[in-house]
């Protein structure tokens, strides 16, 4: 089987090493890539959001799958533009149609799916420019923090937590005065939801659904969750919390409603679905969903799954699911991010990344046992070496019996790998 992966960050090398390893696959070709996803096959240099020139290399290449990695190609129809095409339409798309990713597009659309289906999630209401009074009147109403969100994709950098009252009410005025654009053009204002976070994985076909291993990433830039937000910084799984009475209620209240009320509703889903959770004193409730997988997440999620990626996929876009096998390795596995001296503001690119005990900057991944890089923000420069191209740069992520063995290898080579400017945070983990 031939198989093009789009997407260039972690999250894309992580799914690319796990669909190598099946005996399924033929070629592997990842569009656009980054420096660590050549070793396990060939990038292409076509935007993952280009649909005609997705469309030329699927037909010329003889493609049996295409896998979706980002959210904008999802929410801008790569789904529908392949269903609609006489020449595509026989080659699966693992992802949800346009309709299915206002689940992630649309945070407006998602609250207002979780109220229809009962699922559980923090009181909102939705504000435009034409009810700014209106929204600042129901902020006096909630108690603090605020959480503000724009309806539209931000890059994961649309949702503000605010401390005061008049805070909130100046952000929420800049945000509907064009802060982010036309992605804050409406906003979501919410009750904020005190508990330690979660995020679970399913893959559905539409009817069924598998629960991949779950995990626990950090936002925040700085140690002790401070500082701005940022796309991740590092992840855990599995999540002590997470244990089989908490999952059952999660899979029950939360899991299965949704992909039933995706069905009810008509909205074609064949893909992933990443459940943003909280544990609000032993109860699940959903914060935000995505309609992919999560970044840093995936560096650990894909280390735990010990079933073949491939045969999953092929459930997914075959609709028989339900009879593919789904296998989770018992070890701990972690992932600590690696980013540039700046990030998540200004930073500077092209920085030569080497390992410090072997100075060969192609040398990434011939580290440690039971540690795997996958690259995020990396390219290679005119030498031929791995540069910094990202805010971040690579993950670092490590097996273990227990989650302090594998943190203390991931730790490690952090400390082994060099580029100017180099940080990453030391608690990851540290919560649980």
């Amino acid at each position: 089987m031939n198989i093009l992966l789009l997407g260039s960050g972690g999250r894309e090398h992580a799914l690319a090493w796990k669909i190598a390893q099946s005996p399924k696959i033929e070629k592997l070709f990842i569009a656009p890539g980054n420096a660590g996803t050549c070793q396990v096959g060939e990038n292409v240099p076509l935007k993952a959001d280009d649909f005609e020139g997705i469309r030329r290399f699927v037909l010329d290449n003889d493609i049996n799958m295409v896998v979706v990695g980002p959210e904008d190609p999802l929410v801008k129809g790569i789904y529908d533009f392949f269903c609609d095409d006489e020449d595509l339409k026989q080659v699966p798309v693992i992802g949800p149609s346009k309709a299915g990713a206002q689940l992630e597009g649309s945070k407006d659309f998602a609250k207002g799916f979780m109220q229809r289906h009962g699922i559980p999630t923090a009181a909102y209401r939705t504000f435009d420019g034409s009810c700014v009074d209106d929204g600042l009147a129901f902020l006096e109403t909630l108690q603090p923090p605020y959480v503000l969100k724009a309806d539209g994709l931000c890059a994961g950098k649309g949702v503000l937590i605010l401390p005061t009252l008049e805070e909130a009410k100046k952000e929420l005025r800049e945000m509907l005065d064009g802060m982010f654009g036309q992605a804050s053009a409406r906003v979501v204002v919410e009750e904020f939801l005190s508990g330690i976070e979660c995020s679970v994985f399913v893959l559905t076909d539409g009817k069924h659904y598998k629960i991949l291993p779950e995990a626990k990433d950090y936002k925040r830039i700085g140690e002790g969750d401070t500082g701005l937000n940022t796309g991740g910084m590092g992840s855990v799984s599995p999540v002590p919390f997470a244990d089989k009475t908490w999952m059952q209620k999660v899979e029950d209240r939360i899991i299965r409603p949704t992909v039933e009320g995706l069905s009810t509703e008509g909205l074609d889903y064949k893909g992933f679905i990443f459940f943003g959770l909280i544990n609000c004193s032993g109860e699940p409730k959903v914060i935000e969903y995505n309609c992919r997988m999560g970044d840093p997440e995936t560096e650990t999620v894909m280390l735990r799954l010990k079933s073949d990626l491939v045969d999953l996929l092929e459930g997914v876009a075959q609709g028989d699911l339900s009879n593919r096998q789904m296998e989770f390795d018992e070890r701990a596995a972690v992932c600590v991010m690696l980013v540039s001296g700046g990030y998540p503001g200004h930073y500077e690119k092209g920085k030569v990344i080497r390992l410090f005990d072997s100075g060969q900057p192609q040398n990434l991944n011939a580290n440690r046992q039971d540690v795997q890089l996958f690259h995020a923000g990396t390219a290679f420069d005119a030498e031929g070496r791995v540069v910094t191209a990202g805010g971040r740069v690579i993950a670092v992520s490590s097996y273990g019996k227990d989650k302090a063995e594998a943190l203390a290898k991931s730790f490690a080579v952090a400390n082994d790998i060099q580029f100017e400017g180099k940080y990453f945070r030391g608690d990851i983990g540290a919560d649980l």
